[in-house]
């Protein structure tokens, strides 16, 4: 991988008990510390207040100082390399190919293969390819997160990760598990979709039998140009996959964002379209994304992929979603 791609970090900082222990601290008494696993403490406050993504990072982090031998893979190799994650993984998964089988102790899951990974070694951290890392979970993700892998990992590593690449990687494993799924995701995959949000939404629209629609539509409009999610130009409809981040944190740049997404939605009603909105949670559910298309007056032009629609975000490899933090 180019020198450039830098892995995440630990979102708080790890120490280890007997290094504290030499400046005569002791974690293990201390209110203020957390185990994060055995010997590695990080600040309790700092996890409390932590996204799911983020304990998960920390978590990773956290076995990579008590094993500095292991090799990170799946939703581990994900969450190092900047890719999504879904809630908060149950594990943190390493491989080594040395075992006849995989096992699980604890938290950790430990995979083998008869077929190799690509191993990248990142400073301290050794960590399976990216491309390796998207079939990896591919194979296991509910279709469409399997999607938004391949679609994030598209944008992440243009040089490293492309369809061809995947499909010809997915061609040499042995080992036929998923591969119907990967290719399913693979052939969908595109780069223009810019949020995890729109990456679902596009599997969604199609399980519902809506036409496919374009991405990132240019709209020019009194000589300004708008783009929108997804546009079914023949219809005049654009739809537009909600998400927090596009609003950021600071107070004042939400305010202009949401003035401006407010003018651009003004703009795009006065030529002519008819704006359908929806958000995650929405399009996960499936049911509000179906009924903000039928109301804006796309057509369903197929018969709906019912058990697709079932299973849109079961995704048994994450702990039960917790209350945010306040």
């Amino acid at each position: 991988m180019p020198p450039s791609i830098e892995l995440a970090p630990s979102p708080s900082p790890l120490i280890h008990a007997r290094d504290a222990r030499e400046a005569g601290v002791h974690l293990e008494l201390s209110d203020a510390a957390l185990r994060v696993r055995k010997g590695v403490y990080t600040s309790r406050a700092r996890w409390e207040e932590a996204a799911e993504w983020e304990r998960y990072l920390i978590r990773v982090h956290a076995l990579a100082q008590a094993r500095p031998d292991a090799v990170f893979s799946h939703e581990s190799a994900a969450a190092l390399w900047g890719l999504p994650l879904f809630g908060h993984p149950r594990d943190v998964h390493v491989f080594d190919a040395r075992r006849s089988r995989s096992l699980r102790y604890g938290d950790v899951t430990v995979h083998t293969s008869e077929d190799e990974r690509l191993l990248v070694e990142h400073g301290r951290l050794r960590i399976t390819s990216p491309d390796d890392t998207v079939l990896d979970l591919v194979r296991c993700l509910p279709a469409a997160f399997g999607l938004a892998v391949v679609d994030a990992a598209l944008r992440a590593f243009p040089d490293a990760v492309t369809p061809d690449g995947l499909r010809a990687l997915s061609a040499q494993r042995r080992n036929m598990r998923g591969r119907a799924r990967i290719h399913w995701a693979v052939d969908r995959a595109d780069a223009r979709a810019e949020s995890v949000g729109e990456s679902v939404s596009r599997a969604v629209i199609e399980w519902w039998g809506f036409p496919e629609p374009q991405l990132q539509h240019a709209h020019v409009i009194d000589g300004r140009t708008y783009r929108s999610d997804f546009a079914w130009p023949y219809v005049r409809v654009v739809g537009e996959s909600d998400g927090w981040e596009k609003y950021g944190t600071a107070m004042d740049d939400a305010r202009r964002v949401v003035k401006a997404e407010k003018r651009r939605e003004n703009d795009l009603r006065r030529d002519g379209w008819t704006v359908a909105r929806w958000d995650f949670a929405e399009a996960v559910r499936g049911i509000g994304l179906r009924d903000a298309l039928l109301a804006a007056g796309v057509p369903q032009v197929n018969r709906p992929q019912t058990a697709r629609l079932h299973a849109i975000g079961r995704n048994a490899r994450s702990l039960p979603a917790t209350p945010p933090p306040r």
